[in-house]
């Protein structure tokens, strides 16, 4: 076998054993995973499918990250149902030359980012492909009745986001050397730089936030911020029938990034400067957006044991329709 062995030398049962050493030994094993959902539950079962080169690739996302990250995306859909976890399962497609490093990174990554939650790959299945791709399946269970929803918002509800939104953009731009383009962003401290480049390849899913949330005992319609927060809040919108009012200087931006470092527009949202415009639309920030009443609204925005906190950013509103959510500015 070569210094740098690939999937090629490794061969399909050697390959298949290696992936087994990352799942717990009386789980895997058999044709499939066996799971008991507690009594009085339902399943919830969400998959992500991430394409080299299209959701990850070598220069901005090293292995380990781009398991992390797959996995993140699976939990924070999870947790946007509030959901707590089960297990994952994955399902990979490699070249022949892909080196077994890669792959023992990538899965490491993954098993890193279910820890915190006590969660396991609990099976899954690899080919052979031109291209690699990873795809997830993560398996949850919430109490019966008490899921999250996207179609439950209702007038005068405030609207809360779980964290920063922005980073994950702004990483982005540093990790393609983007920084120069941006007036600010070229500026920032080596730690400020450090953590939002982190914010990209090591983003949190909001897992903790379902069972805070359970002590409220209060109507809650969310969905996470993958795409972006204001196609969060888009979403929400059209299908609970409402609309919305956010405050702009509200929404929290991650250390580092200001609205008042941005001069320059960006071409895809002209009228907005490029740190409200990653904080909207850049996506990948994996947070919530929560829609509930005011009063426990506020609660859950006191919370001390929340890490980042929870910020309202704006409410429900009567307008429906094409520009149902409005942007208010400060003056």
């Amino acid at each position: 076998m070569s210094p740098d062995p690939t999937i090629a030398d490794l061969g399909e049962q050697r390959l298949l054993a290696l992936l087994q050493s990352f799942c717990p030994a009386q789980v895997v094993g058999d044709d499939a995973a066996l799971l008991l959902p507690t009594p009085g539950h339902q399943l919830v079962v969400t998959t992500d499918l991430l394409v080299d080169g299209v959701h990850f690739s070598d220069r901005t996302t090293p292995p380990h990250a781009a398991g992390w990250r797959a996995v993140a995306a699976n939990l924070s859909d999870l947790a946007a149902m509030g959901a707590s976890g089960l297990g994952i399962t994955v399902g990979l497609a490699l070249p022949p030359s892909c080196p077994v490093a890669w792959v023992e990174q990538l899965y490491q990554g993954m098993v890193d980012c279910l820890a915190p939650y006590g969660l396991a790959i609990v099976g899954g299945d690899v080919c052979r492909s031109a291209q690699r791709a990873i795809a997830i399946t993560a398996l949850g269970q919430v109490q019966l009745g008490q899921a999250w929803r996207r179609s439950t918002a209702q007038v005068g509800d405030a609207i809360v986001a779980t964290g920063s939104h922005g980073g994950a953009r702004a990483g982005l731009a540093l990790l393609l050397d983007e920084a120069a383009h941006y007036p600010g962003l070229a500026q920032l401290s080596p730690a400020h730089r450090a953590a939002l480049i982190r914010k990209h390849q090591y983003p949190q899913p909001r897992l903790d936030y379902p069972r805070h949330c359970a002590t409220l005992q209060t109507r809650i319609t969310a969905m996470d911020s993958s795409d972006g927060l204001a196609d969060a809040l888009v979403q929400l919108c059209r299908d609970s029938g409402v609309g919305a009012r956010l405050q702009t200087d509200a929404i929290p931006l991650p250390e580092g990034l200001s609205l008042t470092q941005g001069t320059m527009e960006v071409e895809s949202h002209p009228g907005l400067i490029w740190p409200l415009d990653w904080a909207l639309y850049g996506g990948e920030d994996f947070e919530l957006i929560l829609c509930l009443a005011p009063g426990p609204a506020q609660k859950l925005c006191d919370d001390a044991t929340l890490t980042p906190p929870a910020r309202i950013i704006g409410h429900i509103t009567p307008q429906r329709g094409q520009n149902s959510v409005e942007l208010i500015f400060p003056r």
